[in-house]
């Protein structure tokens, strides 16, 4: 570990404090992000499902949800665990990492620590991912406890009280879940740093330049918006 890996952490940890910034403030100069006009749509989601009794095709969505949450809490502990079995490797991965010419000559207690970070990330997406599913859990829930079609008119108060509590909680669990997600993909930029620490922020800053296209730029981002028009 030198100056220039330091550096290159600095850069890594600055890019994704900065890009998680952009993306919970929602706006990008005047520009809406993706996850916020999808966050409406939520809301108009749930909306709808109070106009219907049954809401068999609702709880069908929010068990989607649930998959993709698990599979991929599932899919950051097998890549936390493949770093363990790395840490335990290491003399021979180290050998071989050595051997190659266009890898930085570093020492061991260096790789072990680049494994240690990796680790990190994978644990921090895991928690991320395991609490996301816990509140689309919840938010099934409270799907479940939003008054009948035939009961809103006798307290349209407390039915748009429940509503509103299914959406905050719908949206709380996808912020989760993109957090998790956006560690993974960042994880990739962080590999580079096994090369040289130059990579490390090429790939990062790659990475970063690729999350904000999709999030403010994208095909995705027009087709919500021309929805919502």
């Amino acid at each position: 570990m030198n100056l220039l890996d330091f550096i290159a952490l600095g850069i890594f940890t600055v890019l994704w404090t900065a890009y998680s910034w952009i993306t919970e403030r929602g706006r990008l100069f005047d520009r809406v992000s993706l996850t916020q006009a999808m966050s409406a749509e939520r809301a108009r989601w749930i909306r709808n499902a109070m106009r219907r009794d049954l809401r068999m095709i609702d709880t069908q969505i929010m068990a989607g949800l649930q998959n993709g949450t698990a599979y991929f809490g599932s899919t950051s502990i097998l890549a936390l665990g493949g770093c363990f079995a790395l840490l335990g490797a290491t003399e021979k991965v180290f050998a071989i990492f050595t051997d190659l010419p266009v890898v930085f000559q570093g020492s061991r207690a260096g790789f072990e620590m680049k494994v240690g970070g990796l680790a990190c990330i994978f644990a921090y997406a895991f928690f991320k991912f395991g609490w996301s599913y816990r509140l689309f859990n919840y938010c099934t829930i409270l799907l479940g406890a939003v008054p009948m079609t035939g009961e809103i008119h006798k307290d349209p108060a407390a039915a748009d009280l429940a509503a509103d509590k299914v959406i905050r909680m719908n949206i709380l669990a996808a912020k989760h879940f993109n957090m998790g997600l956006r560690a993974l993909f960042l994880s990739l930029g962080y590999i580079g740093w096994f090369v040289s620490p130059y990579l490390f922020v090429i790939t990062t800053a790659l990475i970063v330049f690729v999350l904000v296209r999709r999030q403010f730029f994208s095909e995705a981002r027009q087709t919500v918006l021309e929805s919502m028009s």
